[in-house]
Parts: structure tokens; C-alpha cells; sequence
């Protein structure tokens, strides 16, 4: 723009971001990218905060985890924030073992009854299993 003739009514000093018609304006360049890192940046941290349950529970019990991980796929994709803190507080606290003092007592039940680990039969497969009658098969028409 210096080698033209200014208007008379224009400030001396021009602004270093106005440019000659038909030139790239830089400015607008540059906030284009700094618009561009800004969503991509809150994007990674807002993903990153959101898989933040998940990766708690990662150390823990494999059901625990997998009830945390729908919790926050459930969050992502119905934006009912209640799900990322119940998946939160989920991956924050241990679920104690009830199974294992469960058996241990059936053991000692067992042992004190006088039955062999393994000799009771299972009232499932007594049933269904190979040992119940076929019943015969239907005659066709």
C-alpha cells in the first residue's frame, strides 16, 4: 500500500493486518488456525476427561469394567451426564468379593457333611442332561 497514493482522509499509520485488494489477508489466516487447534484441543481433552472412569476401572474386576465402559458409551451417546458419574463413582469404588466366603462355606458344609468335593449332581443337567428319557419323537401327517 505504500506505493500508492493514500486517501486524504486516511490515517498516516496504517494497521500492519490491512492488505492491497487481491492479496491474502493473514490475518484471518491466522485465526483460522488458532480457531482449528482450539477445537481439535478441547475435543482431545473433552475425550480425554470422558473415557477418565474407564481407565480407573481398567485396574479393576473385568465386570466392573465392562459396566463402566457401557456407563460412558451410554454417557457419550445420550448426553444424560448422570451415567459418566454413576460409570465415575463405579470405577472409584471396590466391589467387595461375596462369592469367594459363599464357597468357602459350601466346601465346609460338604466336608462336614461328609460329601466328596464334586459327587453332587447338578439338578440342571439331571434334567436335561443325558441321563433323563428322550421323550419320542412325533409322527408326521
Amino acid at each position: 500500500m505504500a506505493s500508492e497514493q493514500i486517501h486524504p482522509a486516511a490515517p498516516h499509520h496504517l494497521p500492519a493486518f490491512l492488505v492491497e485488494p487481491g492479496h491474502s489477508d493473514i490475518l484471518m489466516v491466522v485465526t483460522a488456525f488458532i480457531l482449528l487447534a482450539a477445537v481439535i484441543g478441547v475435543g482431545v481433552l473433552f475425550l480425554t476427561l470422558h473415557t477418565l472412569p474407564e481407565r480407573i476401572a481398567h485396574r479393576t474386576h473385568k465386570l466392573q469394567f465392562e459396566i463402566v465402559a457401557v456407563l460412558g458409551l451410554l454417557a457419550l451417546f445420550t448426553h444424560q451426564h448422570i451415567f459418566w458419574v454413576i460409570g465415575l463413582f463405579l470405577a472409584l469404588i471396590e466391589i467387595p468379593d461375596f462369592l469367594s466366603p459363599l464357597r468357602r462355606i459350601a466346601r465346609a458344609s460338604e466336608k462336614l457333611v461328609g460329601i466328596e468335593e464334586g459327587t453332587i449332581e447338578d439338578p440342571h443337567e439331571r434334567t436335561h442332561g443325558a441321563t433323563a428319557e428322550k421323550p419320542a419323537p412325533a409322527k408326521g401327517k
